[in-house]
């Protein structure tokens, strides 16, 4: 089984790579990562001192690159696409937008072609292909006090993060609609644990506080988030490859609603059990209210039902089991955080 993992260098797809390895010995990855800013060798050194060479291999490439993607499928016979490989953070897509068109648009273009070309050749057996695009709830835009997104929900992004990866996901079906590409399309939640690169609300938040630093929060911090531990984002996209139908889309949530400034809190309240106070007060007086984002949306939630119902996946981890073991992570692993701090990780 050869699966080319793109983007495997980061949060989700690192998570993923190491995941997948442990629960499928059937599997070999290939993991092609640009090794931008968000994307880190060191958060697969254990996957290359366990699975390397015999089934884990990198490549450093771009995904916008035609010819480094054709030569990998020329070189592999790839059963499996995953593709992680994206511009994430809505703050940068804000200052700098015509990277994530770049990423995530044509990216997945150039994705879908080599995938067109070598698996619609007479000679593939396109059953037992798939090609899975991970996406986000940001598409669906935001929500009121009520309701849920589902997988019929129409796209209202705000963001042109948002909007970059609506449009990439409008493109995966069109290649399903117009060539039966096996193409499948997973919307996830907030993910949050191990890896998670320190700008992202959680790890940014955890390491502030463990240092004494500010914790800026966006706007009054009650926007709501459906939050998702990334292992049970990885094993609900494992069930989608293994049992997922191609043309479809599946929503992966943990029904678990919090407000952020209720998400900075509980780290606060935990670090001072676990570290005690800072110069005698608690971390709760380190909040700061900064103010909102552009076109912050208020509310995500995702209606997780069908992959539930019909795949027969079920988170296993509760938010707050998850959020003590990413705090724990962090704080046993600072080091990593410094490196990323001061660039040395870009040295790899």
């Amino acid at each position: 089984m050869e699966i080319l993992v793109t983007g495997g260098c980061g949060f989700i797809g690192s998570n993923f790579i190491g995941f997948i390895l442990k629960n499928r010995e059937d599997a070999r990855v290939i993991n092609i990562d640009k090794l931008t800013y968000a994307g880190n060798l060191a958060n697969l050194f254990d996957v290359v001192r366990e699975y390397a060479p015999s089934r884990y291999r990198f490549i450093r490439g771009d995904i916008c690159d035609k010819g480094t993607v054709q030569n990998i499928f020329r070189e592999f016979d790839i059963d499996w696409v995953v593709n992680f490989a994206a511009e994430s953070h809505v703050d940068r897509s804000i200052d700098e937008p015509a990277e994530f068109l770049q990423t995530n648009v044509f990216g997945t273009f150039c994705l879908l072609e080599a995938a067109r070309e070598f698996w619609l050749d007479p000679s593939s057996d396109l059953t037992k292909k798939r090609f899975l695009h991970i996406s986000s709830d940001e598409v669906y835009g935001s929500l009121n006090d009520t309701g849920y997104f589902t997988e019929t929900t129409p796209y209202n992004p705000s963001s042109p993060y948002s909007a970059s990866k609506a449009a990439s996901d409008h493109l995966v079906y069109a290649y399903y609609r117009t060539y039966s590409m096996p193409t499948i399309i997973t919307n996830s939640s907030n993910n949050y644990g191990p890896y998670q690169f320190p700008e992202k609300l959680i790890p940014l938040m955890i390491n502030n506080a463990i240092k004494g630093k500010r914790l800026p929060v966006y706007g009054d911090g009650k926007n709501v988030r459906d939050w998702l531990y990334v292992v049970d984002n990885c094993s609900a996209i494992l069930v989608v490859l293994e049992r997922g139908l191609p043309g479809q889309k599946y929503n992966i949530g943990a029904n678990y609603e919090k407000q952020n400034i209720d998400i900075v809190t509980m780290i606060c309240d935990h670090l001072d059990k676990r570290l005690g106070l800072i110069e005698g007060k608690p971390r709760r007086e380190l909040i700061e209210y900064v103010p909102d984002r552009l076109g912050h949306d208020r509310r995500y939630a995702i209606d997780a039902s069908k992959v539930k119902n019909e795949l027969h996946w079920q988170p296993s981890v509760t938010f707050e089991k998850g959020i003590v073991e990413t705090m724990e992570w962090y704080l046993e692993n600072m080091d990593w955080v410094e490196d990323i701090e001061t660039g040395r990780y870009r040295e790899h």
